[in-house]
C-alpha cells in the first residue's frame, strides 16, 4: 500500500457562535445552542463544503456542534455520527461562569488555570489538561482507524481544536496559545502512520464579514487565552 493510501484527510471544524461565546462564559459540557450568527455560520459552512467529497462526518454530541454539523450533512447527504469523546473539556462547577467570576471565587484556581497547570482539575469534577488531551487523541485515533486513506469532517470545540493544534505542531501542553480558534473556522489536518500534521489552520474565508469573528472573540479554550473565547 502506498504512503498516500495511509493518509487520512481531516477537516476539523469549530462550532458556530453561541450567546455564551459572546458573553465569555465557560460552556464546557453544558448544552448551549447556537445563536443567530452561529446558525448563519453553520449554513455558510455547508455552502462551502457542498461540493467537497467527505467519506464521513463526525460531531460532538453537544447541541452547538450538532447544529453546526447538520447543514453540512444535509448538503452532502451524509449522516452525522455523534461522539461524546469529541466534547469540550469539562470545567466542573465553573461551567456557566466567566473567568472574572472564577478569579473572584477562587484566585488560586484561576492562577493555576492561567498557567496551564496540566494536573489542575477545574471545579472539582472537571478534567485536567492531561486527562482531556488523552481523551481527545484517543477519540481521534479511534475515528481515523476506520477511515484510513479517506477524507472526514469533525465538528467540535475550541479546546479540542487547541489539543489537535498542539499535537500537530509539537507544542507543549503548557505553552501559551498564540493561534486562532474562530467560530465555524475550518482547519485541515493529515493523519498518517507518522502522526498528525497540519495543512492549514482556522480558515474563515467561507464566512461573510458579519460572521467572521464573534463579538469579543470568546472561545472554548482556556480563559487565559484572550485571543479567543470560552468553550
Amino acid at each position: 500500500m502506498s504512503m498516500l493510501q495511509n493518509i487520512t484527510h481531516i477537516l476539523a471544524i469549530r462550532h458556530g457562535e453561541t450567546r455564551w461565546n459572546v458573553d465569555g462564559r465557560l460552556q464546557g459540557q453544558l448544552d448551549i445552542e447556537l445563536n443567530e450568527r452561529g446558525l448563519r455560520q453553520a449554513q455558510q459552512l455547508a455552502n462551502a463544503l457542498k461540493d467537497h467529497p467527505l467519506d464521513a462526518i463526525y460531531s460532538s454530541d453537544l447541541m452547538r456542534a450538532m447544529q453546526t454539523a447538520q447543514p453540512i450533512a444535509h448538503a452532502l447527504q451524509r449522516p452525522v455520527q455523534t461522539l461524546a469523546g469529541l466534547r469540550e473539556r469539562h470545567f466542573g462547577y465553573y461551567q456557566g461562569k466567566t473567568f472574572l467570576q472564577v478569579q473572584a471565587m477562587a484566585p488560586d484556581d484561576a492562577q493555576r488555570w492561567q498557567q496551564r497547570d496540566p494536573d489542575f482539575v477545574p471545579g472539582e469534577s472537571g478534567e485536567s489538561l492531561h486527562v482531556f488531551q488523552a481523551r481527545i487523541l484517543q477519540t481521534l485515533s479511534d475515528i481515523v482507524q476506520k477511515h484510513e486513506g479517506q477524507t472526514i469532517a469533525i465538528i467540535t470545540h475550541g479546546g479540542v481544536l487547541d489539543t489537535l493544534y498542539r499535537n500537530a505542531t509539537h507544542q507543549d501542553i503548557r505553552a501559551p496559545r498564540t493561534w486562532q480558534l474562530g467560530n465555524a473556522s475550518i482547519s485541515r489536518l493529515l493523519w498518517s502512520p507518522e502522526g498528525l500534521s497540519m495543512v492549514r489552520w482556522a480558515d474563515a474565508s467561507h464566512l461573510d464579514d458579519d460572521s467572521l469573528a464573534p463579538h469579543g472573540e470568546p472561545t472554548d479554550v482556556e480563559p487565559c487565552d484572550q485571543g479567543a473565547k470560552n468553550a
